[in-house]
């Protein structure tokens, strides 16, 4: 409770900091990091395939999938010419790994986006009082530089891995009667990519707004003495 009481009366609205790079920035990652897992999560896509039959009727093939990409659940039917029953045949590949991964920091980043936000908005004295919040904000702005890196590179492969699993001339391959018709619309995982690539190019320049923060950058400001003649300036960290 005492606390609370100690946040709660130590919060004091001040926008000044949005004014400055390193919280107009920060407001950039957190759109962008909806944008990411909005643009991933929960995506749902249809390929088609035309089994074309030799009395001229053609019967369609859909198969069905969506995020995280375990394609090997997701079944389809090809039907048979002569009604005969065919067995259920899968999607190929599991791309879930780099899929989650990729939302995941997507989450983390915006979670933490929001609490500095708060901090620098509301707590303005508290961030500013020593150098070690700023630290502490360098340190863990580079790692989600670096872990949209590795998180961006990884679902860039693995889009392109689920776009050929899912293409209709790859599914060709399962079956000799059919022909590509349709294939899954992605410019919503393409759209998700960029945006993982920009967080990566925000995160990446704020660490330097960041560090003007920290006492690592800071310069010693001379302070004169009331009387000059008492001897050379003194130096003191601002």
């Amino acid at each position: 409770m005492d606390t609370a009481q100690k946040l709660v009366s130590g919060f004091k609205l001040d926008l000044e900091p949005l004014k400055e790079p390193i919280g107009f920035i920060r407001v950039i990652e957190w759109i962008f990091a909806i944008f990411v897992f909005a643009t991933t999560g929960g995506y749902t896509g249809t390929t088609s395939l035309t089994v074309e039959c030799s009395d001229s009727v053609s019967k369609d093939v859909t198969a069905v999938f969506g995020y995280p990409f375990r394609l090997s659940a997701y079944p389809y039917t090809i039907p048979s010419c002569d009604q005969a029953t065919l067995p259920e045949m899968y999607l190929q590949g599991d791309f879930s790994s780099s899929a989650e991964f990729f939302v995941c920091v997507g989450v983390f980043a915006f979670l933490y986006a929001t609490a500095t936000l708060v901090l620098y908005l509301g707590f303005q004295n508290v961030y500013r009082q020593t150098s070690r919040g700023a630290v502490i904000d360098l340190l863990v702005t580079a790692s989600f530089a670096f872990l949209w890196l590795v998180s961006s590179s990884a679902w860039a492969k693995g889009l392109t891995d689920v776009k050929w699993a899912t293409s209709p001339e790859h599914l060709l391959e399962t079956c000799s009667l059919c022909k590509a018709k349709e294939g899954p619309f992605m410019g919503r995982l393409n759209a998700s990519v960029i945006f993982g690539f920009l967080n990566l190019i925000l995160w990446a320049g704020n660490c330097w707004f960041i560090f003007k923060e920290t006492r690592f950058h800071k310069n010693p400001v001379p302070t004169l003495s009331a009387d000059a003649n008492e001897g050379p300036a003194s130096y003191s960290l601002p």
